[in-house]
């Protein structure tokens, strides 16, 4: 499958601005299942700095500097991905249970290091007692660990109602469990704090999920979105792709961008303005399918 990318983000401000940084982590990962065969990065106005580096996860940014006053910024990054295989409920799965996998990577030296750095949680995944009191009906004795986390993303997508407007990514999980409403990132955060809670490792990924329009009608313009899901550590398969805001695991229609510990690591674009003032922000996302093959 091969797809074509065009993300748009404009800020609108209020006043003139005559500085701004920022950094865009916007740039599609090659991995095990997707290539990305071309990327472009437009913006508008013309930046008098701009530099490419990969961060510690690997992820490739771009930091660049507006030093001309502007009444607006607007990025258009274009990619075009390549999905080499999908990734659907396997037969069979390890048997190896969730208890042994933790014990197996707390035994380690050396072999899992890049796994268990994933396994410490962050100031918006850290678990509370009611989420780990959450997690521990899925982390039953003995279970297997993709069984385990499978349950666990089936019930948030049952508990929890996808309730775009009301969080914002600051918002902690402890009211995201108390009211039982969110959207992607949120449930990406909460499955990640469950499986903490349990002492096992799991990262944050970043990416697009393809929407395809109702049968006979043809698809909007730049109505697809950012989405967020989460992968966990499982011997024997690697990491894994889970997403419990629509209860499956990622197949050919999701296109990974990056990945963290959480959100924070891979924020699509962050700055600094000089300007008091607020600003209106819009997104555009469009994915495309180009051919099967």
């Amino acid at each position: 499958m091969l797809y074509s990318v065009e993300h748009t983000t404009k800020y609108k401000y209020h006043e003139m601005v005559s500085l701004c940084h920022n950094i865009a982590a916007l740039t599609p990962r090659n991995t095990n299942n997707q290539t990305c065969k071309a990327f472009n990065i437009i913006i508008s106005p013309l930046p008098e700095i701009l530099e490419e580096h990969i961060d510690f996860f690997g992820n490739r940014l771009f930091y660049f500097v507006i030093e001309q006053e502007h009444e607006s910024l607007t990025v258009t990054v274009k990619s075009q991905v390549e999905k080499l295989n999908n990734q659907d409920v396997p037969v069979s799965y390890p048997s190896q249970s969730w208890e042994n996998v933790k014990e197996m990577l707390v035994a380690s030296t050396g072999e899992f290091m890049e796994e268990k750095q994933f396994s410490n949680p962050t100031k918006i995944t850290g678990a509370t007692p009611e989420i780990q009191m959450y997690a521990e009906q899925s982390f039953t004795p003995g279970r297997p660990l993709f069984e385990t986390v499978h349950d666990l993303i089936k019930r948030i997508y049952k508990d929890f109602v996808f309730t775009p407007g009301f969080t914002t990514i600051s918002t902690p999980l402890s009211v995201v469990m108390k009211e039982r409403k969110g959207v992607c990132q949120d449930f990406a955060h909460l499955a990640i704090s469950c499986m903490h809670s349990m002492g096992l490792p799991a990262r944050y990924i970043s990416g697009y999920l393809e929407t395809l329009a109702p049968v006979g009608q043809e698809k909007l313009t730049g109505v697809d979105a950012s989405h967020a899901w989460l992968s966990v550590f499982i011997p024997g398969m690697g990491w894994v792709d889970f997403d419990p805001t629509n209860n499956q695991l990622a197949n050919e229609q999701y296109i990974t961008i990056g990945w963290g510990r959480d959100y924070f690591d891979v924020v699509p674009l962050k700055g600094i303005i000089m300007s008091s003032n607020p600003h209106e922000l819009t997104v555009s996302v469009d994915v495309k399918r180009i051919e099967e093959q």
